[in-house]
């Protein structure tokens, strides 16, 4: 009898009990490994995972993102994207919201983090939007959605964390996530206009500003443009590698934050720390899904769902539906890494050998992984607005999200369908 079934129950309780992630995954890929080909033999490959990893270069590329994601926050570079998009929108109904939406967006491409990027917006974007009429359910669920965008524009750790394991290459996977992401941002304007029909709100609208105007408050977000640029523009002309591509981008953002005038000791020392503990939480969860890795590939996990799904059609298309229906479920009660580290172990040797391109698949499970930040009972952006804001309950925020929803399974059935949208810049 196979082992991975009752590993696999073992994992799920001890999710479900509470024990971290890291430790669960590193724990039973030990222990199942161990049951197959001795102690021994166990611990040099727990040793490996941890210890060789540790230090490989190539992970440098997630501290360093992260710093610059840290610097961004500190800059002060997203009020002036709300404010100027906010300048562009503010003569259309539910302009606000749709500013929120498109300032989320761009704060991300800089930023690279959901939660980071839900909680700056919130106390920016929130009290502007109630100062001009806008119930908590829109603006609050503009802002959560708009935060999710985090995770796939680039530079995204999420993208860092699938490349290194499935050793694809991340400036492909950066450049695979910009036109998704475009098309996310696109879509979640439309939800803004469901909202306000569907809900009946009548918001007033202000003036619509000069030409002139309007383009003098672009002037704010010259930094984060010429960041993105400097960033993405290295790796697309293969000036940079990715990792490279990290340290310049740390370098700019703290350029920015010096130009901003906010630079302090305090601040300096905020963003090193936070970035130190962030980063060894995410190494021990990638450790510990590597080791994971290593009992998937032995204990045959891995042919005996690639049996399954031929229940349902051996056919890429087939193995793609069903496991969007198994992500749907599990982003009701996994939060998004966990839900990565989770399934791309046992996912991608399946979709591998059935020609699926893997910068693709990457993509999609960044975008279904997406839905489960605004997805209840465990939807972290909600929870992350809601520690901004406690005023507001949660059932608010998540009645809000569903048009939001909605567009986000509208945008992964047009880019299944379409996966050369996906690929358009690789």
């Amino acid at each position: 009898m196979e082992s991975w079934p009752v590993g696999m129950a073992i994992l799920g309780v001890l999710l479900l009990v509470g024990v971290p992630i890291s430790m669960a995954l590193a724990g039973v890929g030990l222990v199942g490994v161990a049951s197959i080909i001795g102690w021994t033999p166990a611990l040099s490959l727990l040793g490996s995972a941890f210890f060789d990893n540790g230090r490989d270069y190539s992970l440098s590329v997630l501290p360093l993102f992260l710093m610059m994601g840290n610097f961004v926050v500190q800059s002060g570079i997203a009020e002036e994207l709300y404010n100027s998009a906010y300048a562009w929108l503010r003569h259309r109904k539910g302009g606000l919201a749709t500013a929120t939406v498109i300032a989320c967006g761009a704060f991300s491409s800089v930023c690279g983090s959901s939660m980071a990027t839900a909680a700056t917006m919130t106390r920016i974007a929130l009290p502007s939007m109630r100062r001009f009429g806008y119930p908590d359910r829109l603006s609050t669920a503009s802002i959560a959605a708009g935060g999710t965008l985090g995770i796939l524009i680039p530079p995204s750790v999420i993208l860092v964390f699938y490349g290194i394991m499935t050793q694809q290459d991340i400036g492909r996977l950066f450049l695979a996530g910009l036109v998704p992401g475009i098309i996310g941002i696109i879509g979640y304007a439309i939800a803004v206009r469901i909202s306000l029909a569907t809900q009946k709100i009548d918001l007033p609208v202000e003036p619509k500003l000069p030409l002139r105007d309007r383009f003098l408050a672009l002037r704010g977000t010259a930094g984060a443009l010429l960041l993105f640029v400097f960033v993405m523009g290295g790796i697309y002309l293969g000036v940079f590698t990715p990792t490279e591509s990290a340290g310049m981008g740390a370098g700019g953002a703290f350029l920015l934050v010096l130009l901003s005038g906010r630079f302090s000791r305090e601040k300096m020392i905020a963003v090193l720390y936070d970035t130190m503990k962030t980063t060894s939480m995410m190494f021990f969860i990638l450790f510990g899904a590597l080791t994971f890795t290593n009992y998937v590939n032995m204990s045959g996990m891995t042919r005996d769902i690639q049996a399954a799904l031929a229940v349902f059609g051996d056919t890429p298309m087939m193995t793609i539906l069903v496991m969007l229906c198994i992500y749907l479920v599990l982003g009701c009660v996994l939060e998004s890494l966990s839900m990565i580290m989770l399934t791309v172990p046992v996912f991608y040797p399946i979709v591998a050998a059935q020609g699926i391109d893997l910068i693709w698949f990457g993509i999609f499970v960044v975008m279904v992984t997406e839905i489960s930040y605004i997805t209840p009972p465990v939807g972290m952006n909600a929870f992350v607005l809601r520690s901004v804001v406690p005023e507001v309950r949660l059932s608010t925020i998540f009645s809000g999200l569903m048009p939001f929803v909605a567009m986000d399974v509208l945008r992964v059935a047009l880019l299944t369908a379409f996966p050369g949208l996906v690929l358009l810049l690789t």
